[in-house]
């Protein structure tokens, strides 16, 4: 996740702007503007590349700011239009889960989906420490949480926009119709309009407040048993973990599964079954815990990535599994692109963790 200077062309420009100046100048709220591009687009590859084109329009329009504003709220506004213009005429990022029902069993025939532009999970690293603003409704990591990006991702535009700028940032209707060029009546509207959307979509209780009842000991516990129970392909210790109606999606694998009894069978068929040894280790994603999944084919060999999953937590349990099959993802999280080898249980080598045959 990284974002080249944009300047990098040469040092000056219109108005005889200084690169490394201006460098300095955007630095401390370079982390905040790309987690505000992931919030609107649902990628952490796009929100690179908004960050890019937003770093190099501020640099070319400098001479014209003078001033006047906040500079914060001038570099959101470059960034939102740039996301608005990204969005125009963009389907939504999905998760398996919005496109169509769960299957009850293990789809043995299930190919992976590269026509749709999936939902990315976000790295925690990368979020700044953004004091939460007065106005505002959620937290930092409350707004990039899975379930709130992926709702958001249901939203046109405007009212993501709207929403984004309002409820997570703090800024004021009419500062937000400065930004967008539009009236504070339409900011309103669109706001209200965002708000049912979330309204529908959204769990009662957030990530973030369940993990807060949670103590560090406990959380760990259950990162490891999940782990430990991949890794030893023991079905009873999962489902030990997981809620009676626990959901199970693998993007860009269309299909996804709910309730003990599907999760099972998947499971079975898949990451506990003879595809190979695993093993895990832990990052932070989307604000929640998750696991970097390698997987050992053979019996001999490195560990390869597979999957990063993201877990969402109920009452102490694991109420959803969100598996991202994107082996690109894990240069953005810092994460190696091999481990070496070490205890495991090797399976064939023709075996399939997903249950599919990709």
């Amino acid at each position: 996740m990284s974002v080249t200077s944009p300047t990098a062309a040469g040092s000056r420009e219109p108005g005889g702007v200084d690169q490394a100046a201006f460098t300095a100048l955007v630095a401390p709220l370079r982390r905040e503007l790309h987690a505000h591009c992931y919030r609107m687009l649902g990628s952490v590859h796009d929100a690179d590349d908004a960050l890019q084109d937003t770093l190099l329009r501020a640099w070319r329009g400098l001479p014209g700011f003078q001033g006047r504003g906040s500079l914060r709220s001038w570099l959101y506004t470059v960034a939102t239009r740039v996301c608005l213009d990204a969005v125009a005429g963009r389907a939504r990022r999905p998760l398996p889960v919005d496109l169509g029902p769960a299957s009850p069993h293990a789809v043995p025939d299930s190919r992976p989906d590269r026509d749709v532009a999936w939902l990315e999970p976000y790295p925690d690293a990368g979020l700044a420490a953004v004091p939460v603003a007065p106005d505002a409704r959620y937290e930092q990591r409350e707004s990039v949480e899975l379930a709130f990006v992926a709702a958001v991702q249901h939203l046109p535009g405007n009212q993501r926009a709207a929403l984004l700028l309002f409820d997570v940032l703090g800024y004021s209707a009419a500062e937000i119709a400065a930004m967008m060029s539009t009236s504070t009546t339409s900011v309103n509207s669109a706001l209200a309009r965002a708000r049912r959307v979330l309204a529908a979509r959204l769990p009662a209780v957030t990530q973030q407040r369940t993990l807060r009842a949670l103590d560090d000991a406990r959380l760990r516990e259950i990162v490891v048993r999940y782990a430990t129970a991949l890794e030893d392909g023991d079905a009873e210790a999962l489902v030990a973990l997981l809620t009676e109606d626990v959901t199970w999606s693998m993007p860009p694998m269309p299909h996804w599964y709910r309730g003990i009894g599907a999760v099972l069978d998947f499971a079975r068929s898949g990451p506990l079954g003879p595809c190979g040894s695993w093993r895990h280790l832990p990052v932070g994603a989307n604000g929640q815990p998750a696991l970097a999944a390698y997987l050992r084919r053979t019996g001999s060999g490195p560990y390869l990535p597979w999957s990063i999953t993201v877990l969402t937590l109920r009452d102490g349990r694991i109420a959803e599994l969100t598996s991202f099959l994107d082996v690109d993802q894990f240069a953005a999280f810092g994460l190696p692109a091999e481990l070496p080898p070490g205890p495991g249980q090797a399976g064939p080598p023709d075996g399939d963790p997903t249950g599919t045959r990709a």
